[in-house]
């Protein structure tokens, strides 16, 4: 996911304030799953369980950026929009994101308000079914950012 990211940067990086902090939310919202999940910048297994107060920031970011993509990004898009990409949009791609945000939500509401004596026994499935729906929604998002970007390219 951080490969991708890199990339999302690369090419649309600069050209849109907002999508700019957009994708430096999503690279903080990365960098804390990764955090959580035990995986270092390299690739390599970290051996330390997630505290309460890393879980807890976790779950404030992912909100965050769920937030920001609903009531800031997503609208822009849809006004920066060409007409005839407006129903693709709205019909095909914001379901399937509001399906990701349902279950990142679920992930905020079972894990936000942990007390340290809580038992994480799911967690590790939990956190790994976020994983592939945040790989979704990234992408999803893309195809969003995409959208934009081909039509403030074209030639008026």
């Amino acid at each position: 996911m951080l490969s991708k990211l890199e990339k999302a940067q690369q090419r649309w990086g600069g050209a849109n304030a907002t999508i700019d902090a957009w994708l430096t939310e999503r690279q903080d919202v990365l960098v804390r799953y990764c955090q959580l999940a035990g995986i270092s910048k390299n690739g390599q297994s970290l051996h330390s369980a997630p505290t309460q107060s890393d879980i807890q920031a976790f779950c404030q970011i992912l909100v965050d950026y769920i937030s920001a993509g609903h009531f800031e990004v997503y609208d822009q898009m849809l006004e920066q929009s060409k007409p005839d990409k407006i129903c693709d949009l709205k019909q095909d791609i914001y379901p399937k994101i509001s399906a990701t945000t349902d279950l990142a939500l679920d992930f905020n509401d079972k894990y936000a308000e942990l007390k340290q004596e809580d038992v994480l026994e799911n967690f590790d499935l939990d956190l790994s079914q976020l994983g592939q729906t945040l790989e979704l929604r990234f992408s999803l998002e893309d195809q969003l950012i995409d959208s934009l970007m081909t039509k403030q390219s074209e030639p008026q």
